[in-house]
């Protein structure tokens, strides 16, 4: 186990603390999810900027599995979720949230999507945590926490939400 729930929770205070002293003004703020644990991380942030402002910011999900470049790759039959972009993006600040940043492909995969619901102002990245190892030119601008890993491991975020448990480890890859 790298980080148990008290770091998660520490975590995600620490990026929302960031997110509000970059941005002071919120009336064009808006957090995205990637599904799936993006999803949750984003709802956590959200509710976390409620408690410190009373401001509640509109959030959504995106499913990136169609504009990922390898989903021929990963199965003939891709698992689509539902996007769920319910306001408009149009000159608003984006955050985009995920759980890990590793090639750059999913965040690539999402501002491709991102761009079908409109034209933000701002796309800014949040992601719970980086593991380095980038092949596209990817890089956030709030990181909860950077885990160095060799090629031949992953990272497993797990969220209560889905997982009934807050914690992350490095797995080894077969």
């Amino acid at each position: 186990m790298v980080l148990d729930a008290k770091d998660v929770e520490r975590i995600l205070q620490k990026m929302t603390d960031q997110i509000l002293e970059d941005h002071k003004q919120m009336d064009k703020l808006a957090l995205i999810g990637i599904h799936t644990r993006g999803v949750f991380l984003a709802h956590r942030i959200r509710s976390l900027i409620k408690e410190s402002t009373g401001i509640e910011l509109n959030t959504g999900t995106v499913d990136i599995n169609l504009y990922r470049d390898d989903w021929t790759r990963i199965g003939a039959q891709p698992v689509v979720r539902k996007s769920d972009i319910s306001f408009n993006i149009d000159e608003n600040k984006i955050i985009l949230i995920d759980d890990v940043l590793f090639t750059g492909r999913t965040i690539r995969a999402a501002m491709d999507a991102l761009m079908d619901f409109g034209r933000p102002a701002r796309i800014e990245l949040a992601v719970f945590i980086d593991r380095g190892h980038r092949e596209l030119p990817i890089h956030a601008n709030y990181i909860g926490q950077t885990v160095k890993t060799a090629l031949k491991e992953a990272i497993n975020v797990l969220l209560k939400e889905i997982d009934e448990v807050d914690r992350v480890d490095i797995l080894p890859v077969n």
